[in-house]
């Protein structure tokens, strides 16, 4: 069997399942309802968390031993950097909209944890497409 190489487009890439795996929980800590299908739901993304994880550990130790790609990790400091200064206006506006009483702290909770998914979305699409064109 041929070992596959883990990439660093791969690694970028799961940072969106671990920001979904936080909307998640986000949403079972700040729910104010109850329903009997929330247990089976909280099971299902606790083993998926577990089980994500051992094998996100396998692939991120394999990845340590292999030479690295200088230009994809220029790229993929570039593309946090314009992340940074996006989430940075997100969480300012969302402050703001809380300190004027325009949304409430559930809403304000939802807000970040949204913006930290849509930033996640956005580093990887921008990392894949500076890492195409070897900008």
């Amino acid at each position: 069997m041929k070992k596959s190489k883990v990439t660093l487009k791969e690694l970028v890439g799961t940072k969106i399942i671990y920001a979904a795996l936080l909307v998640c929980y986000y949403w079972m800590w700040a729910r104010r309802d109850w329903h009997n299908y929330y247990d089976i739901i909280q099971d299902v993304v606790s083993v998926f968390t577990i089980v994500f994880f051992i094998l996100q550990a396998s692939r991120i130790h394999k990845y340590s031993k292999e030479e690295k790609d200088e230009l994809a990790i220029q790229n993929l400091r570039r593309a946090d950097s314009a992340g940074l200064k996006i989430l940075v206006v997100a969480v300012s506006v969302i402050a703001f909209a809380c300190a004027v009483k325009a949304i409430s702290g559930t809403v304000a909770g939802y807000a970040l944890v949204g913006a930290v998914l849509a930033i996640t979305v956005v580093r990887f699409a921008l990392f894949c497409v500076m890492d195409s064109k070897g900008i």
